[in-house]
């Protein structure tokens, strides 16, 4: 089997923050996933919504020039009907990162919550506590990873690593 470097870049859109993993899968007979770069892209909650937006897309335009992602993974968005405000505002966030996924030309990927947590703890209800102590298990890292929008955004990049294994797996067969 011939080794192949993927690079995954999983973001956890948000209009305060929105968190972005990267991670470098090489593949060969044993698949190794190792941590390239976590963190955030803060927005001042006193700003307009316009600046904050803008504020978004330049941070996650400079991740992806440096890093040069062959996929992005994002979070789909989920909200109760009880909080409609609150879905419209995350749209907006997510809007910057497909935007910057189209002009960069970096495919995208969606995942549901259930299907994030699914693929790293088997169960779709896990806590956000199971969740980070998987993304430190699965990355090999000493502690979690902090904050936790990057947590949440290096678990989207893992979600799409292990459906992507899964898809290919199926395919042999």
């Amino acid at each position: 089997m011939q080794s192949e470097n993927l690079v995954i870049l999983g973001i956890d859109p948000g209009l305060n923050n929105t968190g972005y993993g990267v991670i470098s899968v090489v593949t060969n007979d044993s698949s190794e996933v190792k941590l390239v770069e976590a963190g955030v892209v803060r927005t001042n909650p006193r700003e307009e919504l316009a600046s904050r937006l803008n504020e978004i897309y330049c941070g996650l335009g400079g991740v992806i020039r440096e890093f040069r992602p062959d996929l992005m993974a994002v979070e789909d968005l989920y909200s109760h009907y009880g909080h409609p405000k609150t879905a419209i505002i995350m749209g907006h966030a997510r809007a910057m990162v497909f935007l910057q996924s189209a002009q960069e030309g970096v495919p995208i990927e969606t995942y549901a919550a259930t299907k994030v947590k699914s693929a790293l703890t088997g169960n779709g209800r896990a806590s956000k506590e199971q969740m980070q102590l998987m993304v430190k298990s699965r990355l090999g890292l000493d502690m979690v990873p902090k904050p936790a929008d990057a947590a949440d955004a290096l678990a989207v990049a893992l979600c799409h690593w292990h459906t992507h294994c899964q898809l290919q797996k199926a395919a042999m067969f």
